[in-house]
Parts: structure tokens; C-alpha cells; sequence
């Protein structure tokens, strides 16, 4: 008999009238909403303008909600495309399935074009953004757990993960890998902000560091996966996958490190151009309003100068002229 063990979800989706509300979904959302919020202090605290990350955003999250899907599809295209498989539900996002991968790759190449519209440096970007998105993922986990999908290994550890019968999936207890990688990408975020508080990381150091230390983790969570996948020389394709991510990441932290020292002192131009333009304005305003007043001060000084020896000369006069009638007398 299990004494302990975490249960599944009996389901996934909670019916509001004729309005499906899935976990799945709320999950993703939720994580969306958590990068933004923190990027969002990260980028002000760096000195960029509120507002900005969201509006980056908007290009980032649909680009990276299709290449995640698209990477998942294309890897996994035997649920879809095989016989007796319905090719449909390669479009049913709801219903599980986003590769990261492919989620982070096309996600950058919205975020690019959200940072060429606005003139932002995408390191920049990508530093300030970076824990964000490791908390995303760790939310983002959640859904799994929802769709009982992203265990391992059958286990009778005590945290050991309930699935019941279903499509593919046999009912037993196993490996919650899905929480062992949710707790991870939460080590992961605050690794990233205590790194770039310590060590001032700038020129996209932050996102490689962030990239470097999740693939460290995804390739345990991984391998202990049982869910059909691609296997490439015994390993599973992620396992590959995830092993020259982490070493790409390593190169670029080390080469970034020596050829781009330091952190950008101004991560949005723009706001940077916009100050130095309020500031010479206000420094010629304060300038035309001393001149203005120089002119003013030189014919009070005139006056004042004047003044004294006019009124000095029928004193003397007086003075003079009451010597003499003394004499006089």
C-alpha cells in the first residue's frame, strides 16, 4: 500500500457554462505575466523606461508560443502524422506540448524585432528578461501536472507522481519530472539575480548564464523521462539537444566576458538621447535667463554708483559754504 504520494488532477479543464477553462493555459499565462512584471523592474532598475518589456513582449510571447509548438510538432510528429493519427490536433495547443527549445529560439527572434522597433540592444533585453523567463518555465511546469503528462520512471519515493490509465500512458507511480524541473528553472532564476547583482553581468551574460544552468538541469530531468521520444545514439534527442545548448552557452559567457568586459551603461538610447535633450534645454533656459538678467544688474549698479556723487556735491557745497560763514563771523 502507498502511504504517500502526489495525486494528478482527475482533469485538466474546468468548464465555466459553455467556456473551457484549461490549467495548461492558465499555467503559460501566468508565467507570461511573471517575466514581463519582473523584466520589466530588471529593465527599469538598468535605466530603461517602464512599459518597454511589455511592448517587446508583444512580438516575443506569440513568436515563442509557435516556434515551441512547432519544435514539439516537428520532433514528435509520429502523434500526429502517423497512421491513425489525427493531424488536426498538431494544432491543439491546449492540450500539452511546447518544446523550449524551439519556444526560446523563435521567442528571440521576436524579441528582436520588438527591440529594433524601439532601437534596444537584444542583449540588453535578453539580460534583464532572463530570470523572468526561468520563473515562466517553472510555472509553466504546472501544466504538465494538469495534463498528467512529463513523468519519469516508475519510483516509490514518497513524493512519487499518481498518473492515472489513459492515451499512452499507463496508471502507477512515477518520477514527478515535471516538478523536479520546476523547482530547478526556481534555482535557476535566482542563480541569474544573484550572478548579475555580484558580478554586474551585461552584453546578453545573464540569459547565456541562465540558458547554461537550465540545460545542466534539463539533462537529468530528461534522462529520466519514459515518454516516447527520438533517441540518437542511446540518448534521448533533448539530452543532445540540451548538452550543445549548455556548451554554446559556456562558449559565449567566456568569449563575451573577454572581448565585452563590464555592463552596458545605457541599455535604452533613446531615453538616454531624450534626457541629454531635456537637459541642454533646461541648461540653455537657465542660461538665456541669466543673460537677461545681466543687464538689469549692471544699470542698477550704474545707478547706484551715480547716485552718491551727485548727491555728494551739494554736501560738500553745504559743507563749504558753512566753513565760510563760521569764518566769517
Amino acid at each position: 500500500m502507498d502511504l504517500a504520494y502526489i495525486p494528478s488532477p482527475s482533469t485538466g479543464v474546468i468548464h465555466l457554462g459553455p467556456i473551457p477553462l484549461r490549467g495548461y493555459a492558465f499555467c503559460i499565462i501566468i508565467g507570461v505575466f511573471v517575466a514581463v512584471w519582473l523584466g520589466n523592474k530588471r529593465w527599469i532598475a538598468r535605466g530603461g523606461t517602464a512599459g518597454t518589456v511589455a511592448d517587446i513582449a508583444v512580438w516575443a510571447v506569440p513568436f515563442g508560443l509557435v516556434g515551441g509548438r512547432l519544435y514539439h510538432v516537428i520532433t514528435d510528429y509520429q502523434l500526429y502524422f502517423s497512421e491513425g493519427e489525427n493531424w488536426v490536433d498538431a494544432f491543439k495547443i491546449w492540450e500539452g506540448g511546447l518544446g523550449i527549445w524551439g519556444a526560446i529560439a523563435l521567442g528571440a527572434v521576436g524579441a528582436w524585432i520588438g527591440c529594433r522597433r524601439r532601437g534596444i540592444a537584444l542583449p540588453a533585453y535578453a539580460d534583464a528578461i532572463a530570470p523572468g523567463i526561468a520563473f515562466a518555465q517553472a510555472i509553466g511546469r504546472w501544466g504538465n501536472w494538469f495534463n498528467q503528462e512529463l513523468y519519469g520512471k516508475p519510483t516509490d519515493l514518497p513524493w512519487a507522481l499518481k498518473i492515472s490509465a489513459g492515451v499512452n500512458r499507463e496508471a502507477g507511480l512515477y518520477h514527478p519530472t515535471f516538478l523536479y524541473e520546476s523547482l530547478w528553472c526556481v534555482g535557476v532564476g535566482f542563480l541569474v539575480i544573484w550572478a548579475d547583482r555580484r558580478f554586474k553581468l551585461g552584453h546578453g551574460r545573464a540569459f547565456a548564464l541562465y540558458v547554461a544552468a537550465y540545460c545542466a538541469g534539463r539533462v537529468w530531468t530528461e534522462y529520466l523521462r519514459v515518454d516516447e521520444a527520438h533517441h540518437v545514439l542511446g540518448l534521448r534527442l533533448n539530452v543532445w539537444t540540451a548538452i550543445i545548448v549548455l556548451l554554446l552557452a559556456v562558449v559565449y559567457l567566456v568569449l563575451s566576458a573577454r572581448l565585452r568586459p563590464g555592463r552596458e551603461e545605457t541599455v535604452e538610447p533613446r531615453k538616454a538621447e531624450e534626457s541629454e535633450k531635456r537637459a541642454k534645454a533646461e541648461k540653455d533656459a537657465d542660461a538665456d535667463g541669466a543673460a537677461d538678467a545681466e543687464p538689469k544688474d549692471a544699470t542698477a549698479d550704474a545707478d547706484t554708483d551715480t547716485d552718491p556723487a551727485t548727491s555728494g556735491e551739494p554736501d560738500a557745497e553745504k559743507s563749504g559754504n558753512g566753513a565760510g560763514s563760521a569764518a566769517k563771523s
